[in-house]
């Protein structure tokens, strides 16, 4: 089981490019892939980024390809998304998630694990 804390998130202005972190505890983190995911009000769970276990591979929503970055750090046990040119529709609760799937999966059901969220609000 791992245990998952985001941070980084907070009130920013458009065409800024603030970083969130996902800090893991628990079992061994190079043990699974990551998943960034969002949720606005009134709207479902959607996916933005997922990296494979070692960091090699990943993949992205159409909606943020070329602007956020996910990459991960194994040897601090924390995961990142990097997120730049934000515009006020990528106003969302952000969650990171965790999976032991060895291929990138895209649904939240494929993570069994879950972070708390954190609030990423864009101002126009």
């Amino acid at each position: 089981q791992v245990q998952l804390v985001e941070s980084g998130g907070g009130l920013v202005q458009a065409g800024d490019s603030p970083r969130l972190s996902c800090a893991a505890s628990g079992r061994t983190f190079s043990s699974y892939a990551m998943g960034w995911f969002r949720q606005a009000p009134g709207k479902e769970r959607e996916f933005v980024a997922t990296i494979s276990r070692s960091g090699r591979s990943t993949t992205y929503a159409d909606s943020v390809k070329g602007r956020f970055t996910i990459s991960r750090s194994n040897a601090n046990n924390t995961a990142y998304l990097q997120m730049n040119s934000l515009k006020p529709e990528d106003t969302a609760l952000y969650y990171c998630a965790a999976t032991l799937h060895i291929l990138l999966t895209t649904t939240p059901d494929g993570y069994a694990y879950w972070g708390q969220g954190t609030q990423v609000t864009v101002s126009s």
